[in-house]
């Protein structure tokens, strides 16, 4: 099981950081995601890293603010956010594949990739 942490209010500007830590299983050799979802809207990817971390990607609206990394001996992934905006405003999920990657070179940006996904965290940016 995952679990995202890390969410809160802050103002627009400020910066957080969401960790996503497993539970049950070793995140090692799984590609993860981070995804939103605000209020009636769709859920989006907004980043992406490859097993070994050496790939990462993300969506145009965060690129330069948001960077997502890996530490596998602590089993957590984070997402580092900053210059945040209001309509950063969402709850964020964490996601492992579905299939492990012994290679270390892929990402995957389509949800259904992913197979094990975690409770979210609430991120609220005032303007």
């Amino acid at each position: 099981q995952l679990q995202a942490s890390g969410g809160g209010l802050v103002q627009a500007g400020g910066s957080l950081r969401l960790s996503c830590v497993a539970s049950g299983f070793t995140l090692d050799y799984y590609p993860i995601g981070w995804f939103r979802q605000a209020p009636g809207k769709e859920r989006e990817g907004v980043s992406y890293i490859s097993s070994s971390g050496s790939r990462t990607s993300y969506t145009d609206s965060v690129k330069g603010r948001f960077t997502i990394s890996r530490d596998n001996a602590k089993n957590t992934v984070y997402l580092q956010m900053n210059s945040l905006k209001p309509e950063d405003t969402a709850v964020y999920y964490c996601a492992a594949a579905i299939s492990k990657d012994y290679s270390g070179s892929y990402y995957y940006t389509n949800s259904n990739e992913y197979g094990h996904w975690g409770q979210g965290t609430q991120v609220t940016v005032s303007s």
